[in-house]
């Protein structure tokens, strides 16, 4: 069991480095292409809009199939998206590529592989164990992305070593995209046959706890909503137009943010022990938010820094406090429907705002994006709180009883 956690999370940091790295790099190699800004917009929104309608077949069908025969698929999807992106450079291609692909243009993972390995993991530990559990697989993906971030400058340096374009440097990084997708298939294929569900407990569609996963799944709509407007690649895209910084000025910039948010993760553990899950995922995200609101309004570079340094250090810390909820709040054998269908939507929800986003970018340079983030993220903290903050988890609940216990004895 400790051994395919392991390899879960083997798998999700090969992926992550892929991703840290692809989320930068893609809105520059798109520009030197001479895509405009809504095209850029339009590409992220493919692939965003992709892997929701993916991860929908998934949670559909994911009972059908054995983990590991899924996971090795995708591989196979990965592989062909980096490929695709290192040889074709027509609009409508690479687009139809990001809408069938894995590119994933966020600093988190919003691609096909996350309902599987999600239920999987809920899968192979406790209810104590589980946030923990979320949180080193949140973690591992965010130290490693951050390594990939630093990537994000090696193609100038191939450029200058082979006498290439920058973006012939680009489209080599594509290929070790693909590459990483191969190393991930031979961390998969020592999982084991098996779901880990068991005979009992085989995986199946929402029954009864599809009121609470359908209502979670329109409120991370709403942040997902928001969260477009600010993916990786939009807010590279708004620092390359608005201060003109280097790939491998963003790439620093993007690694201290992620070494920020993976630290976070430890922390959203703790607190969430103390304080509970809702609580943890609404409180940190408030002062986050409002530092979106704040950095469109900044008037240098070093203090739009700052600000993007205190959100990653918050923003975050409900990643995976929101996955252990998911999962603590359904019975085993229907967690792998709702793990898709709380992605799903917001895969969907977070597909239309780059477009608007890279519209907004090519009409001014202010952060318009940023700013309609950070509002509409508040409003999602606030209904969260409102809806879900008296449902808790068993831990939690159990936690609570001796007090009750305590309590009552006392008054006798």
């Amino acid at each position: 069991m400790k051994t395919s956690v392991n390899a879960l999370l083997v798998a999700k940091g090969l992926r992550a480095f892929g991703d840290g790295y692809v989320a930068l790099l893609l809105p520059a190699y798109l520009l030197n292409l001479g895509f405009s800004p809504l095209q850029v917009g339009l590409i992220a929104t493919a692939t965003l809009l992709g892997s929701g309608l993916l991860t929908l077949l998934v949670g559909l069908y994911a009972h059908r199939y054995q983990y590991r025969s899924l996971l090795l698929a995708a591989t196979v999807l990965m592989a062909g998206t980096g490929l695709g992106f290192a040889f074709v450079t027509e609009f409508w291609p690479l687009l139809l590529i990001a809408l069938i692909g894995t590119l994933n243009p966020s600093s988190g993972d919003v691609s096909v592989f996350l309902p599987v390995e999600h239920a999987a993991l809920s899968h192979l530990v406790d209810d104590k164990r589980r946030t923990a559990v979320f949180a080193r697989y949140s973690l591992a993906g965010s130290l490693v992305a951050a390594l990939g971030s630093l990537a994000a400058g090696l193609p100038a340096w191939i450029a200058d070593a082979a006498n290439v374009s920058v973006s012939a440097g680009i489209q080599a990084m594509f290929v070790l995209y693909a590459m990483l997708a191969g190393l991930a298939a031979l961390v998969y294929r020592a999982l084991p046959g098996t779901s880990g569900s068991g005979a009992q407990a085989r995986p199946g569609p929402l029954t009864t706890s599809r009121k609470a996963v359908h209502t979670l799944a329109a409120l991370f709509s709403l942040d997902a909503f928001a969260g477009g407007f600010v993916v990786q690649s939009m807010v590279a895209l708004w620092l390359y137009r608005k201060f003109s910084l280097s790939l491998a000025a963003a790439g620093t910039l993007f690694f201290w943010t992620g070494i920020l948010t993976a630290g976070s993760y430890l922390v959203a553990a703790r607190i969430a022990s103390r304080f509970g899950l809702v609580r943890t995922m609404v409180f940190t995200h408030l002062p986050s938010s409002l530092c979106l609101i704040a950095i469109p309004f900044m008037p240098s570079l070093g203090y739009v820094i700052v600000l993007l340094f205190v959100r990653s250090a918050l923003s975050q810390m409900d990643v995976p406090t929101r996955s252990s909820y998911v999962m603590a709040i359904v019975p085993p054998a229907e967690r792998p429907a709702a793990a898709g269908i709380t992605s799903v939507p917001r895969s969907l929800a977070s597909a239309a705002s780059p477009f608007v986003a890279g519209y907004l970018l090519g009409a001014s340079s202010f952060g318009w994006p940023l700013l309609i983030a950070g509002t509409l993220k508040i409003a999602y903290d606030l209904l969260l709180l409102l809806r879900f903050g008296n449902i808790r988890p068993p831990e939690e609940r159990r936690a609570q009883r001796p007090e009750r216990v305590d309590a009552r004895s006392g008054m006798q």
